[in-house]
């Protein structure tokens, strides 16, 4: 294929995403907002004026950026995993896969479409959160690159998720059990100095705790760990996904049912 041919092949399957979301926004776009206004009533101004500050901060200043980044996080992840799950499902991909489409250029068509949403998502919660505190970016560059990274992280999640599952039930299995966990526990509502050794140590090992914090960074200008390791981090997490992923795709075996 041409360069103009595979940019024609990426700019479809990306409208279609973005089309499939768009085309339903009540149901991808409104909920995640409404989850996030409730939190800020009930833990910024409920829980957090008994909280008082953290870091610095009033509280639901504090758990702003953690809360945009859960959305992020949970919004990317979802997008890809339902579609490319449904279009698994009803045999479409095995389609596109016989077509010319080279399989990067699949795979970076449905990660954009979940890297779009979660944006989305990301910006209207951003929105919603001026109505309750005022917040400043104190290094732009940084947050940018994090939620980008991290948004495509999770897009390449939830493709591997959609590759392995053999049910509907399947793509839930992760989210429920694993992603949710990992968020509540990465640092959204609490800064990990106030833990003990031990489950500073243990919270060490959770990825999203980086994200969080260097997210946090980039907002408030705080953050519990390196920022600077911790984008070298997700960047090499990022990378090793994506190849283990395109190493799925092109082997297949998976994607026939």
């Amino acid at each position: 294929m041409t360069l103009e041919q595979l940019a024609i092949a990426f700019a479809t399957i990306v409208r279609k995403e973005v089309r499939r979301f768009m085309r339903i926004w009540v149901q991808t776009l409104v909920p995640p907002a409404i989850t996030m206004v409730l939190y800020f009533v009930i833990f910024g101004h409920l829980i957090g004026s008994r909280i008082g500050e953290m870091q610095g901060f009033a509280y639901i200043t504090f758990v702003v950026p953690g809360l945009v980044m859960m959305a992020v996080i949970n919004n990317s992840y979802a997008n890809v995993v339902s579609s490319f799950y449904s279009a698994k499902f009803t045999k479409s991909i095995e389609e596109l896969q016989v077509s010319p489409t080279p399989n990067y250029v699949i795979l970076w068509g449905y990660v954009m479409g979940g890297v779009l949403r979660g944006l989305a998502v990301g910006a209207i919660v951003t929105a919603l959160s001026f109505l309750f505190t005022r917040l400043s970016l104190a290094h732009v560059g940084v947050t940018v690159l994090v939620v980008a990274l991290t948004s495509v992280l999770f897009s390449i999640a939830g493709l591997i998720n959609a590759i392995y599952a053999n049910s509907f039930d399947d793509i839930s299995i992760i989210p429920t059990f694993i992603l949710t966990p990992l968020t509540y526990f990465g640092g959204v509502f609490y800064s990990i100095d106030q833990l003990p050794a031990i489950w500073q140590t243990i919270s060490q090992l959770n990825p999203i705790l980086y994200m969080v914090n260097v997210f946090r960074y980039g907002i408030l200008g705080v953050s519990d760990v390196s920022v600077v390791g911790s984008l070298l981090g997700i960047g090499a997490l990022t990378l090793a996904l994506y190849g283990f992923c395109w190493y799925l795709l092109e082997k297949s075996s998976r994607l026939r049912q």
